[in-house]
């Protein structure tokens, strides 16, 4: 839902500071949910392959550099590392021989739904410990606003 003409609109510059304060608080939050995942020892783009694979399920190579709008040469390095240390595994692709479906590994499921579950732990008692319930409230309201920033 856009904003209408008539709303009252924020100035630019009160958007742009709050930009830069929601920026950093963000990328601060996002760090800290990282910890969890730093027993993995895994490179951000190793972290963004996998992340993709759990969500959208088994790919190819080909698919998942188009996803992330990489090489197809710099995506099978990615997955060769990945590969290597067991956290994705290799299946024929159903129609084309020729291709081969990357997915995760089912150890690699395991550590991830911990991992998972840490960071969710993290920030459920942050929220709790930390904010009272009206606060709670507008965090809850603001989710679908921040996940509308994402909408093309």
């Amino acid at each position: 839902m856009a904003k209408n003409a008539g709303d009252d609109a924020r100035s630019a510059g009160e958007l742009a500071e709050a930009a830069t304060e929601l920026r950093v608080t963000l990328y601060r939050i996002v760090r800290q949910l990282r910890t969890a995942q730093s027993a993995l020892e895994i490179t951000s783009s190793q972290s963004v392959v996998l992340d993709r694979l759990v969500t959208d399920g088994p790919a190819t190579v080909a698919a998942l550099a188009r996803a992330e709008n990489v090489r197809p040469q710099s995506m099978r390095v990615t997955l060769a590392a990945l590969e290597e240390r067991g956290m994705v595994e290799r299946s024929p692709h159903p129609t084309d021989q020729r291709q081969v479906l990357l997915s995760v590994s089912a150890e690699l499921e395991q550590q991830l739904a911990v991992i998972r579950s840490l960071k969710e732990d993290w920030l459920a008692r942050s929220m709790a410990a930390k904010l009272g319930r009206a606060e709670q409230d507008a965090l809850l309201a603001a989710i679908p606003l921040l996940r509308r920033l994402l909408e093309p």
